[in-house]
């Protein structure tokens, strides 16, 4: 089960990377110069008005949202891994899941937690994490 903390390990230890508190919903959110690519995310009263008119409910335990690159890369973690990614209507149509952090090991939330790094890193700066962090191939 991963928390807030790993969360926050994970993106503090990521280039360019700042943490602050949303001035909208008083969680924290992690972002670039270019912008948030993770933040914790709590329902709104339409949130869950909304939920409610589907037959849903916001789960119990922590919940961040994190970008996608794109709409097809989220549809794929809805439906591969349903237990830990979900979304709500206000997300429709925009580029992030929403992931229950009680759901999701540690590996994977490092590997979503970096994607949507990657699509906020400036290039450069993303170009240089990867080409430090590539594993070599093993020789055969």
């Amino acid at each position: 089960m991963a928390t807030l903390e790993d969360v926050r390990a994970i993106a503090l230890g990521l280039p360019g990377v700042h943490e602050r508190v949303d001035g909208h919903r008083g969680g924290m959110t992690w972002r670039t110069a270019a912008g948030a690519f993770v933040w914790e995310r709590g329902p709104g009263k339409a949130d869950l008005a909304a939920l409610d008119a589907l037959g849903r409910e916001w789960p119990d335990g922590p919940v961040i949202a994190v970008r996608t690159d794109g709409l097809d890369e989220k549809e794929a973690l809805l439906e591969t891994y349903p237990d830990a990614f979900f979304t709500i209507p206000h997300f429709d149509a925009f580029p992030a899941v929403l992931v229950r952090l009680d759901r999701i090991e540690g590996d994977h939330l490092r590997e979503i937690v970096t994607d949507a790094w990657l699509l906020r890193a400036p290039k450069r700066v993303a170009r240089e994490w990867l080409d430090a962090h590539s594993e070599a191939p093993e020789d055969v």
